[in-house]
């Protein structure tokens, strides 16, 4: 028996067609001059254009605005090693998103590969599977693959590859993370330098989010972290990846090595952080227990034990942690310039970005959508604030369209100052702004 929820999404995802897109022409083909245009004979002089400046293709095909969604399902949402089948929905989902908010072309690629324990020879596999798609790619969406395995594959495959390989699972959380402790550290008052961080999990998304705090400016000292066993030290046996996040100090559990720390990251598994670990960390503790469904630790009882910021991954609580308020606006800068590949300075753009929405005040039109997309803030009269930056507003909301507009540019800018960009764009608040009209005419 299901529950009423979990109906409606087997309805949703059901009726009144099986999955969530569908692939649309954008040219007409109304008459047989059409026809004759779209397909042979008129097809072959773009091909033919094509074959002597291969540059064209982004002319003439819709290699520029599209991007593969690619999975192995063996690490898909919360529900683990499922299978490439299993995954298919989650990975239609994410295509849906990146049509819905930065008008970008998306498709699903789920692959199967023999079980192998060898890392090497499975990441070669999925390497040579992957690198022969680039021809028709702008860019590439690595999701739901589990660790170690994700690892290698994004560097491998970003370096073998001419566009950009983004594996959001890694990046996507500490991109969402870093926004809100840049306006959480400014409400409380507390200087990068002076704060400690404990890091709860050391997967994919706990060392990705760790690197991207080494590149926004915190040093290695400052950033602790704790996996299954306790804090991650030099006197212990572990893999190369916690390596690099690993201190000269003696072994703690995770009770021990939250004291006196100002920031909490919880990438782990629900309930570990007690409110007698909260009272532990130094005054006015900054707390994102992102782990789904069930957060570290549920926001009421954090605040109850002096938190001063909650973030968690759910819609339902404040200071939503979502990876879609990164990656569409990353994608769709990545693919207007053309660049390369995204790197870390990229990321860390997008936080920034991100932040920044949150100190403006939101426009009428906005407004408008957002009071009826989230009515509960909207009765806390938060979308009627000049300055809306909060306790209970340090990451902006999905559904606010200047999130995909305003990341897009900040990302675009560090392309280009980090030379990776193939087309330049001349002036930055005339892109946004463009952007931001697709946007509005997309969601219409």
């Amino acid at each position: 028996m299901h529950d009423q929820f979990s109906q409606e999404a087997l309805d949703y995802h059901s009726k009144p067609f099986p999955g969530k897109i569908s692939v649309n022409s954008s040219k007409s083909v109304r008459t047989q001059h059409d026809l004759s245009l779209t397909y042979t004979p008129g097809v072959g002089v773009p091909c033919l254009e094509i074959e002597k400046d291969l540059s064209l293709v982004y002319k003439y095909t819709n290699k520029g605005n599209t991007v593969a969604v690619i999975t192995d399902g063996t690490a898909v949402l919360g529900l683990g090693d499922i299978g490439p089948e299993a995954g298919l929905p989650v990975m239609e989902g994410k295509v849906v998103i990146l049509k819905k908010f930065a008008d970008i072309d998306g498709y699903p690629l789920c692959m199967r590969f023999e079980k192998n324990p060898d890392v090497d020879q499975y990441v070669e596999r999925f390497i040579s599977a992957v690198e022969c798609l680039e021809p028709c790619l702008g860019a590439i969406n690595l999701e739901d693959i589990k660790a170690p395995y994700c690892f290698k594959l994004q560097v491998e495959l970003d370096e073998k590859m001419k566009i950009p390989v983004f594996h959001d699972d890694q990046d996507g959380t500490g991109i969402i993370i870093i926004a809100g402790i840049i306006n959480a550290l400014e409400l409380a008052e507390k200087e990068i330098q002076a704060v400690k961080i404990l890091i709860n999990g050391a997967g994919a998304a706990g060392i990705a989010c760790a690197r991207l705090l080494l590149e926004f400016g915190f040093k290695r000292e400052q950033i602790h972290m704790c996996d299954s066993q306790g804090l991650i030290t030099t006197r212990r046996e572990i893999n190369e990846y916690k390596r690099e996040f690993a201190q000269d100090l003696p072994d703690a559990d995770l009770a021990e090595a939250i004291k006196d720390k100002d920031i909490f990251i919880g990438v782990s598994t629900k309930n570990v952080l007690s409110q007698e670990m909260v009272r532990s960390m130094k005054a006015n503790p900054i707390i994102f227990a992102v782990a789904n469904p069930v957060p570290e630790i549920m926001p009421d009882l954090a605040l109850e034990a002096g938190a001063f910021v909650v973030g968690t991954g759910r819609s339902d609580f404040a200071n939503q942690v979502n990876n879609s308020l990164g990656f569409p606006g990353i994608f769709r800068a990545a693919l207007d310039t053309r660049s390369s590949t995204i790197n870390q300075q990229m990321k860390i753009a997008a936080s920034k970005a991100l932040a920044s929405l949150t100190k403006e005040a939101f426009p009428p039109e906005i407004r408008d959508i957002l009071e009826q997309t989230y009515p509960e803030d909207a009765a806390r009269g938060v979308f009627r604030k000049e300055m809306p930056l909060g306790r209970d507003y340090v990451i902006p909301k999905q559904f606010d369209l200047r999130v995909v507009p305003r990341v897009a540019r900040y990302v675009a800018e560090a392309a280009m100052e980090t030379g990776v960009a193939k087309v330049h764009l001349d002036n930055l608040i005339a892109y946004e702004q463009e952007v931001f009209e697709r946007v509005r005419k997309n969601w219409s």
